[in-house]
């Protein structure tokens, strides 16, 4: 399917997309109170949110979890030679761990998010990655979250790159940045085969029904009061960093994805961290370790605009205002999304997690 642009969307599918990327109301009939709040009804609000699904421009609605508060993960990437890119991204793909999968501009040129219940399952992927492919896999796990969302606002109306890049602002909402792995756990993170039940219930989004929160929990064995009372606790305690409409920016004119990254003294990782992590073009921010000789860069941003123009732009300008001119950078842009979809956290079934080899069954259903 080509390309979507913003210009073929209603109003109220704009006002989906952009006002409901976190904040979902946590009550028995949310797409009726959303409803209210735009002016329809439920039904037309379950409607246009089925349709941006299918669609593909929005992937989900649903929790975002903050990393590390359920299960672990790590950014993964491989220098794969061009003539193998294809039939190594693909088998990259079928395993499903694996949940974001690019093509990015640089000689290490594929970038792969992978997550798994526990470390010793997710280091007995990489190593099954390695053994299938004959590369090696450069593991670059979360040390330190400055912010993380994947939620920005998309700015509709905004009709040139130079207009779009010159008003960057600071969140309106406060600042909270997340600890890495290393810092520990989230008070109140996943305790119980409930809260395993119910994050792979929900992992994958909310049933777009008029009561979801009732669905889910007869398929966790418990009742609906008890699963909105987790979920808010979840929030409060930032298991879950936002729950809403997950959308897909590049199917909204959002083609241009670069993954910033830059050599930092460590001695200010944080401080630069926190300043990039404070603008509201900049979705994702976070220090992973160096892997020398082979990557040197130690903070990582994430910036999206509707052109290569408008992210250059924004980088420059966030050199400017974060002080960053002496701080050797790179912009990875996205060539190709490969693969794209939420993290599985946990099973859907009742079976063990058990070995790389028995779970290849699931392959087919990736």
């Amino acid at each position: 399917m080509s390309e979507i642009e913003s210009a073929s969307l209603d109003p109220l599918e704009r006002h989906l997309l952009n006002d409901f990327q976190r904040n979902l109301p946590l009550e028995p009939r949310p797409f009726q109170r959303m409803a209210e709040q735009l002016g329809t009804s439920e039904a037309r609000v379950l409607e246009c949110l089925s349709l941006l699904n299918r669609d593909g421009r929005i992937s989900r609605v649903g929790p975002v979890f903050r990393p590390h508060s359920v299960g672990t993960s790590t950014l993964a990437a491989m220098a794969v030679p061009g003539e193998r890119l294809d039939e190594v991204a693909l088998l990259i793909n079928q395993y499903p761990e694996v949940n974001h999968n690019y093509e990015r501009e640089h000689r290490i040129n594929l970038w792969f998010v992978v997550t798994a219940p526990d470390e010793p399952h997710l280091q007995e992927i990489l190593k099954d990655m390695e053994l299938r492919t004959g590369l090696p896999v450069i593991s670059l796990p979360m040390l330190e979250a400055y912010h993380i969302d994947l939620g920005f606002s998309l700015q509709w109306g905004v009709g040139n790159s130079a207009a779009e890049a010159s008003h960057p602002s600071a969140r309106q909402a406060p600042f909270h940045p997340g600890p890495g792995p290393g810092l520990g756990k989230a008070e109140g993170a996943i305790e119980s085969e409930f809260d395993r039940r119910l994050v792979a219930t929900i992992q994958q989004g909310l049933p777009l029904v008029a009561q979801p929160f009732a669905e889910i929990a007869e398929q966790v064995g418990l009742d609906e009061r008890q699963v909105i009372r987790r979920l808010r606790e979840w929030l409060a305690n930032r298991v879950i960093s936002r729950l809403g409409v997950i959308v897909r920016h590049r199917r909204l004119g959002y083609r241009a994805n670069a993954m910033v990254v830059w050599d930092v003294p460590d001695d200010r990782v944080s401080q630069l961290g926190r300043c990039m992590g404070q603008y509201d073009f900049v979705t994702l921010c976070y220090q992973r370790p160096r892997r020398l000789p082979e990557w040197r860069y130690n903070l990582f941003c994430m910036i999206h605009g509707r052109d290569r123009d408008t992210v250059i732009e924004k980088v420059e300008w966030l050199v400017q205002q974060c002080d960053l001119q002496d701080i050797p950078h790179r912009l990875l842009f996205s060539r190709r999304s490969f693969k794209q979809r939420g993290a599985h956290y946990q099973r859907s079934d009742a079976a063990d997690h058990g070995t790389v080899a028995s779970r290849q069954r699931e392959l087919a259903s990736c």
